[in-house]
């Protein structure tokens, strides 16, 4: 049986993943997650294929004894800490993701792991210099502390496969959002203010754009590349590319949810909220070999979730 280790597996994306590969033949997931910002109420606890441990992989013994006693084939690091104010906020801890990354790659190439999926992030592009952001050719500008942690990690990732020819697959993800998305992130908090008839509150004028991916294409894409070989040693930006601005957005959630929220513009964030961002996501189309979810019907999707409604706890 195939054993794969999935870190950070109780978040948004890693949860997702999760229950993606628990649908595989032949598999068994062990989740770590120091439950920080995620939640086992996302999980399938009861799957005889699936096992939780509470763990932080910053802490090297706890994440040693877990890796040593389980010799995993794959492991997927997402593990992180996340969301833009939250790390601005707390610029050490997430610099301190840095031993994780460590602690994961060292433990893989000490205990026969065939291949790193490390989840990395669009903001290591930083203000974009061109658009569409593309995996070779686009420089990695970006200064703030959890960019620099992500763009560490892929240093790392490549660095390992260099001296110990450890094989990595890097995900640079770009907005991904689904039922399991805390309310950290712009599109679950709009939507639940939407959804209570509070107003929706933007940083700056809502100019900057982005795309934005439903998670079951994240998904899709990612295991493909896990069972198909695919970018190994490689680099991929998984995300869509439908580029919409932080206002249209805003209006396009009060519509669908015939919402009467207003729209409220607070100071921009001091830093981290980058104008423009939208990858060349030609790698991942041509992978999932069809286009994108539509952010409509992703949106509609999330309505009509009963997992994601329920814990919105909106007024009629």
């Amino acid at each position: 049986m195939r054993k794969i280790l999935v870190t950070g597996g109780a978040g948004n994306i890693g949860s997702a993943l999760t229950l993606g590969l628990l649908n595989e033949k032949d598999t068994f997931v062990t989740v770590v997650d120091d439950l920080s910002t995620g939640s086992i109420s996302k999980l399938p606890m009861d799957h005889p294929h699936l096992k939780f441990i509470k763990a932080d992989v910053n802490n090297r013994k706890e994440i040693m004894d877990i890796m040593l006693s389980n010799q995993f084939h794959y492991v997927f690091h997402y593990a992180a800490y996340v969301g833009v104010q939250r790390t601005q906020e707390n610029p050490i801890r997430v610099l301190n993701d840095i031993e994780g990354i460590k602690n994961i790659l060292s433990l893989s190439k000490n205990t026969g792991v065939k291949r790193i999926f490390f989840s990395s992030s669009s903001e290591v592009y930083g203000e974009p210099v061109s658009i569409p952001q593309n995996e070779e050719t686009t420089p990695l500008n970006s200064r703030v502390p959890y960019a620099v942690v992500k763009n560490v990690g892929e240093a790392f990732c490549k660095s390992y496969r260099q001296e110990y020819n450890l094989n990595y697959t890097i995900f640079r993800f770009f907005n991904t959002y689904g039922p399991n998305q805390t309310q950290d992130f712009v599109m679950s908090k709009f939507i639940s203010q939407a959804l209570k008839n509070e107003p929706i509150t933007i940083y700056g004028d809502g100019s900057q754009t982005r795309t934005f991916c439903y998670v079951d294409d994240n998904i899709t894409a990612s295991i493909k590349a896990l069972n198909e070989e695919l970018f190994v040693n490689d680099v991929i930006n998984i995300g869509g590319d439908v580029v919409i601005s932080i206002l249209e957005l805003a209006k396009l959630i009060i519509q669908l949810s015939k919402s009467q929220s207003e729209i409220i513009f607070l100071p921009p964030l001091k830093d981290g909220d980058m104008t423009r961002r939208q990858p060349d996501n030609s790698k991942m189309k041509k992978v999932l070999g069809r286009d994108l979810i539509p952010i409509e019907k992703g949106i509609e999707k999330l309505l009509n979730d009963p997992t994601f409604m329920n814990q919105m706890e909106f007024k009629n």
